[in-house]
């Protein structure tokens, strides 16, 4: 049987995709069916509506890019009407721009592990927006650089191509906002090619293309597909004042399998009009990234296409920069006839431009010819994404729940793009992988994703506050390094799977699932009823009996005894009973302090700290030189025993470098103190306000405030139940020695029962005006986002160094004082000017936005406090990035003045029932700040 021509083939692939267009027509063509016959993927991108079109030149089918992309990422627009004339092909109409987002990404799925790709991004600026603002931007492929795009002219068509070994069956093409006008893109194309082309593309770089130039055609013509079975585009290079144009109709042999030259392009070349003369071109580098440190790669391709006399001899040198070039030879060449020859780069070369010399020998009677050439760029594929079963998995669980964040991209990398509430691990020697999932408040609608199964590195999975329904997946269990997870608030029911319970009994995972009103949580007792037998009943209940008789004795002797030697050796484990004020007992563990003892080691209370509500502080030393804070409380203190109680219930739970420790207390007699490790640095408000040393640099501020955030996670999070601190401010945090952060002052810190809602109820608003939760203040019932929310107040102070409330001249809250001034667009009109411009303007902008979402009006708006640590830690990678690892310095007193830390003691209990303020809290509702993008024209390079 005959071969089918290559011209048969294309008839037969136009009918097939003319069958797919029509089909797409009629809903029939689903959005991720990629690949044509080819095994191309040609996208109109920005083109309207679900269907694509056959071009009528190329026969190429082109999709729209509505499978490629999330749904609500850019947005479609059309060039001006005036860069359509004379007409241009349709892929070029459209393009999908993207205001919002640094980075967005088009996925391309169906590809082949380990198969080579050409991949091409086309770009049209044409005024679609109005603006005459020609952008400049950064494309990646998957976590690699690719190329900057950067346009010229609004009339102007800019490729960017690149050939890869693809590793996994999947990739995203990125565009990243560089803050110098709007990314977009009118089309982006893939297409596969045989292995052993290109054989410098291989696993660890990529080839960028910088030119491909076909020499000879004086029509100009663009030899493309389907002349070019890879469509691979050659643009045509002619000089005819010194050129002279060589063209065949023969077929030329083109056998060379590194390439594979198209014939189009191989019948036809250039020669000097002038035989004495050689040929020499310089192909300018400046234009294109200087990230491209690899180097340069060069491919030339020459034919005799003369049938030459025999006295006559075309042979010539090929110079690269006025060297000869190191190629597969560097003897001289002569190309046959109608037959294809290449010489090219073994290995990148660094030069900073590109200068081709083709240099006839001594015993050459014809001048050179050159047919075409491709030149590149190396650039290293060697960034390790994230582990791809992660990406497979949080991709699945993305498109389940329709998540519309910032997931888009690589799930981990770059760090500073990491996806909102996800945390990865970083090991320079395996790919990035997903440790903690925190999809709370995301309003997750159906069932627990069976793709949470394959995360297999995650340790924390938070899915609570959502509407999750159906049961828990007992494959949960399998998840080997999971140590939290937490399904509270939702619509769970069933019962707890036996692989989790077993993991709950013995201690390896923490199960939160409290407020499922049908989930079983009762052990056998879920189980359906069965009929038991009277027997047991009679034998169990004696046996308990005579159980009860025989060890209430022993335990009340062992009771006596520990208590009397306790009492002796002074360090006991008491009951602190009711003094009236409804406060429960309260079981401490630590040292138990004699009135007598304070007396000692505060030297007759001589040094006080300061004075609060709760009565006055003193300084005091331990026997071992340990220096402590003690308060203690006045007789005449309205804030007596029921927060004493409160505050040493809760230091006696918590343990947590960023809390403030407890060491003892005393209750003897009539006297009630506390007893606390002594914070040398004073207060974070002192430090603010300046009235310490010479204030705070960014990185300390950034620093400062995520150990704050890592302290009240640690009560949100890992306390059982979680505790809110309910007076988190500036006064409350304290610094030590090493400016490290502490939060303090318990007091009025309340157990929250996740079983029992979402709230508790108080009768007082209690708290410090400025910082206190306008939502708290409505219902009277607090939340653990009213941390968050005198959190973002905090977070405010460290980056505007003013107080949660300003008076100018009337009082208003730094909340909407900073809104008002952001809506302007200007970060550094709300910037402390002590910090005299040394921070990274990224990590404020950012900073500050976290703020914002932490102050929003609704408490489901605002983020949880692992979110705010996570996103803490990205801005403070930021600033390190920015000025490396060095320690800043250490707050100078100057050797004298006022101990800092009596800032504290002095204001610790400065709290006080809020109800009556006239403070106008104005917040707005639902209003976000974004750092605003540079809008002025970008400049041409």
């Amino acid at each position: 049987m005959e071969r089918p021509t290559p011209r048969t083939i294309a008839m037969v692939a136009r009918l097939l995709l003319l069958c797919l267009a029509a089909a797409a027509t009629s809903g029939g063509l689903h959005a991720h069916a990629q690949l044509d016959n080819n095994g191309f993927i040609s996208i109109d991108c920005g083109f309207p509506g679900q269907t694509g079109y056959v071009d009528n030149k190329t026969t190429l089918f082109y999709t729209t890019d509505a499978g490629f992309i999330d749904a609500d990422a850019g947005m479609n627009r059309n060039i001006s009407v005036e860069f359509i004339n004379p007409p241009i092909p349709t892929s070029w109409h459209s393009v999908r721009s993207f205001p919002g987002g640094t980075r967005n990404c088009y996925t391309l799925i169906s590809l082949v592990s380990g198969q080579k790709y050409l991949i091409r991004g086309k770009f049209l600026y044409g005024n679609y927006d109005g603006l005459n603002r020609l952008p400049i931007f950064d494309l990646y492929i998957g976590v690699n650089f690719w190329t900057t795009v950067n346009i010229p002219k609004a009339d102007t068509a800019v490729y960017a191509e690149a050939i890869m070994v693809m590793l996994v069956d999947s990739v995203q093409v990125c565009l990243m906002n560089t803050e110098s006008g709007t990314p977009f893109i009118s089309g982006l194309d893939l297409r596969p090619l045989k292995t052993k082309l290109y054989p410098l593309a291989n696993e660890t770089q990529a080839l960028v293309l910088l030119h491909r130039f076909n020499f000879g055609p004086t029509d100009g013509t663009v030899i493309r597909y389907p002349d070019d079975p890879y469509d691979r585009i050659w643009f045509p290079f002619v000089d005819a004042t010194d050129w002279n144009e060589i063209s065949t109709e023969m077929k030329v042999n083109t056998d060379d399998r590194l390439f594979e030259p198209p014939q189009a392009v191989m019948q036809t070349a250039i020669s000097p009009r002038n035989v004495s003369r050689n040929i020499e071109f310089t192909l300018g580098l400046d234009s294109f990234p200087s990230d491209h440190s690899l180097g340069y790669i060069y491919a030339m391709y020459f034919c005799e296409l003369q049938q030459l006399p025999r006295n006559a001899l075309r042979q010539f040198f090929i110079y690269i920069n006025g060297f000869l070039g190191k190629t597969a030879t560097t003897i001289a060449f002569t190309p046959a006839y109608l037959a294809e020859g290449s010489r090219y780069s073994l290995e990148p070369f660094p030069y900073s431009q590109y200068m081709v010399s083709l240099v006839a020998t001594a015993n050459s009677t014809l001048p050179p010819t050159i047919s075409a050439i491709e030149l590149f760029s190396a650039i290293p594929t060697t960034t390790l994404g994230t582990n791809s079963q992660d990406v497979s998995a949080i991709t699945a669980i993305k498109e389940m729940y329709q998540v519309h964040k910032n997931w888009m991209g690589d799930p981990c990398v770059p760090k500073a793009l990491g996806w909102d509430g996800l945390t990865c691990s970083y090991d320079v020697s395996k790919p990035p992988a997903i440790t903690s999932v925190n999809m709370s408040f995301n309003g997750l609608h159906g069932a627990i994703s069976p793709n949470f199964v394959n995360l297999k590195d995650v340790q924390y999975m938070d899915l609570s506050n959502n509407n999750l329904t159906g049961s828990i997946p007992d494959a949960l269990s399998r998840l080997q390094s999971l140590v939290l997870l937490d399904l509270s608030n939702n619509k769970l029911n069933g019962s707890i799977p036996s692989g989790l319970l077993k993991k709950i009994q013995d201690g390896s995972l923490d199960v939160r699932y409290g407020n499922n009103p049908s989930l079983c949580t009762n052990g056998n007792s879920c189980q359906p009823a069965k009929g038991g037998s009277k027997l047991a009943i009679y034998i169990v209940v004696p046996v308990l009996v005579i159980a009860v008789l025989v060890l209430v004795p022993i335990l009340i002797f062992l009771w006596h005894r520990k208590r009397k030697q306790a009492a002796d050796i002074g360090t006991i484990g008491v009951r602190l009973a009711s003094d009236g004020d409804g406060n429960s007992s309260l079981r401490l563990e630590n040292r138990r302090f004699t009135y007598m003892e304070l007396n000692t080691i505060t030297n007759t209370f001589q040094r006080v700290l300061g004075q609060g509500g709760f009565g006055s502080v003193f300084h005091g030393i331990l026997e071992n030189g340990t220096q402590v804070a003690v308060k203690l409380r006045s007789h005449s203190s309205k804030q007596g025993v029921k927060q004493f109680l409160a505050e040493a219930q809760v230091l006696t739970r918590i343990h947590h470098k960023n809390l403030v420790s407890m060491i003892g207390y005393c209750k003897d007699v009539d006297h009630m103190a506390l007893v606390y490790e002594y914070m040398p640095e004073g207060t974070l408000r002192e430090h603010i306000a300046g009235k310490i040393g010479r204030g705070l640099p960014w990185r300390r501020r950034l620093r400062v405030a995520l150990e704050s955030a890592q302290g009240l996670e640690y009560l949100h999070k890992a306390c059982n139940p979680p505790i809110m601190h309910m007076d988190v401010k500036t006064a409350n945090i304290l610094l030590n020695a090493r400016l490290e952060a502490k939060i303090a002052d318990f007091g009025l810190s309340k157990a929250f029962n996740w079983d029992d809602g979402t709230h508790i109820s108080t009768n007082t608003c209690a708290g410090t005006p400025g910082y206190v939760d306008p939502e708290y203040q409505r219902t009277m019932q607090p939340s653990t986002k009213s941390d968050v929310y005198s959190f973002g107040v905090v977070l405010l102070e460290l980056v505007t160094g003013k107080p949660a409330i300003l008076y100018n001249p009337e009082p208003v809250n730094i909340v909407h004082w900073t809104r008002q001034r952001l809506a302007r667009g200007d970060i550094e009109g709300v910037v402390d000017m002590r910090m005299q411009g040394d921070h990274d303007i990224n990590a404020v902008w950012k900073t500050t936005d976290i703020a914002l979402m932490c102050t929003e009006q609704a408490p489901p708006q605002r983020p949880s406090m692992t979110d705010v640590v996570m996103q803490l830690q990205e801005c403070l990678d930021l600033e390190e990035r920015r000025i490396g690892d060095d320690d800043e310095f250490f707050t100078d007193h100057g050797g004298g003045g006022t101990d800092p830390s009596m800032s504290y003691y002095a204001a610790s209990n400065e709290s006080s029932d809020v109800r009556q303020s006239n403070i106008a809290f104005q917040i707005e509702h639902n209003y976000r700040i974004r750092p605003q993008m540079d809008t002025s024209p970008a400049q041409i390079r």
